[in-house]
C-alpha cells in the first residue's frame, strides 16, 4: 500500500492532502528515517513516527465582526450570514469577511485545517445571497462535511423572490454551467462539454400576480451562481439580481407603489439559504437548521401578498 494512503486511514483525523504536506515537509520517519514520497510502499511489520506541527496562524487577521451563530460545538458552527459579508478574503477584499470574523470568535478553539488555524469553509455563498452556511474547525470536520457536499447527501433549500412565476409550477433545470462566451464576469447555461454539470429542482411557493413569485430552490449541484443562472436560464431571474436579473419597464409598472420602492431599493439579488441539513462528523446524528427570511426580503413579500390581496 501507498504510504500516504497507509497513513490516510491510521490516522482519520487528518485529510490526505495534509498528510500528503507533511510527508513533504519531513515530518514523517521509518526507523528515525525521514520518509518524503507520498508513494513509497508499506511493507509488513513497519512502524512510521509522525510529528504533527502544531498550527500556523492564519494570514488574515482576526476581526471582531458580529455573527449570528445558530449552531456550535468543538466541530463545527453553523452561520446565518447577512447579505454583504464576504465569506473568503481576496483581491479587493482583503478583510471585513466571514474568515476573518470567526478567526476572533472562534480563537483557540480552532485546531486547524490544513496545518493553518483556519475556519474550514465547506461551502461558500456570494456575497450578496444570505442564509445558513456551516463552518469545520479542524481537519477531520472538514473533511467529512466535504464529501457530504461530494455525494450530495447535504439537504440545502432556498428562498428567492423572482420575476414571474414558473411554469410548470415545480420541475428540474438541468444544464452545464460555466464562464459566459462573451462576458467573462458572468456565468452561463453552456453546451456539454463545456462548463460542469449542475442540476436544481424548484417549487413555486406564492404567486404575486403574474409580475413575480417566492420559488423554493433545492440544489443537487453546487455550482458558481448556480441558482441564479439557472432561474435566468428558463426566463425567471431573481428579483434585484445586477448581473442576471435586470429589470424592464414593464415588470418595474407591475406592483404598486410601495412595492415598487421595496423592490427598487433592494441592493442584491432577493436569494435567501433558508435551509441546511448534515450528518454530524462525530456523532453521525443528523442535523437540520433554517432560517426565517431576511427582513429585505420579507417586507417585499410582506407588500406584495397585500397588494395581490386587495387586487
Amino acid at each position: 500500500m501507498r504510504l500516504d494512503r497507509f497513513l490516510a486511514d491510521a490516522l482519520p483525523d487528518l485529510s490526505r492532502s495534509r498528510i500528503k504536506s507533511l510527508l513533504q515537509e519531513g515530518h514523517v520517519t521509518e526507523s528515525g528515517q525521514t520518509i518524503s514520497d507520498p508513494s513509497y510502499r508499506v511493507k509488513p511489520q513497519s512502524e512510521f513516527e509522525v510529528s504533527v506541527p502544531a498550527p500556523e496562524e492564519a494570514t488574515p487577521a482576526a476581526q471582531d465582526i458580529p455573527l449570528t451563530v445558530v449552531y456550535e460545538d468543538a466541530d463545527l458552527l453553523v452561520i446565518d450570514k447577512p447579505a454583504g459579508l464576504v465569506v473568503h478574503p481576496g483581491p479587493g477584499q482583503p478583510d471585513g469577511t466571514l474568515v476573518n470574523a470567526l478567526l476572533a470568535h472562534c480563537g483557540d478553539s480552532l485546531s486547524g485545517v490544513g496545518g493553518v488555524k483556519r475556519p474550514g469553509i465547506v461551502h461558500r455563498l456570494d456575497k450578496d445571497t444570505s442564509g445558513l452556511i456551516v463552518v469545520a474547525k479542524h481537519d477531520a470536520a472538514h473533511q467529512s462535511l466535504s464529501a457530504q457536499f461530494a455525494d450530495r447527501s447535504i439537504d440545502r433549500s432556498y428562498r428567492a423572490i423572482v420575476w414571474g412565476v414558473p411554469m410548470p409550477p415545480s420541475g428540474r433545470i438541468e444544464g452545464n454551467i460555466g464562464r459566459h462566451p462573451k462576458d467573462r464576469k458572468k456565468m452561463a447555461v453552456v453546451a456539454p462539454p463545456r462548463g460542469k454539470s449542475a442540476a436544481t429542482n424548484y417549487r413555486l411557493r406564492q404567486r404575486f400576480g403574474d409580475a413575480a413569485s417566492l420559488v423554493e430552490c433545492k440544489l443537487e449541484s453546487g455550482r458558481t451562481h448556480q441558482i441564479r443562472v439557472h432561474l435566468t436560464h428558463i426566463g425567471y431571474p431573481i428579483v434585484g439580481d445586477p448581473v442576471y436579473g435586470r429589470r424592464t419597464p414593464a415588470r418595474r409598472n407591475a406592483f404598486t407603489e410601495d412595492a415598487a420602492q421595496l423592490i427598487g431599493a433592494l441592493n442584491r439579488q432577493a436569494l435567501h439559504a433558508a435551509v441546511i441539513g448534515f450528518e454530524h462528523p462525530r456523532t453521525a446524528e443528523r442535523l437540520k437548521f433554517s432560517s426565517e427570511l431576511p427582513s429585505d426580503m420579507e417586507r417585499i413579500v410582506s407588500v406584495l401578498s397585500r397588494d395581490q390581496s386587495t387586487s
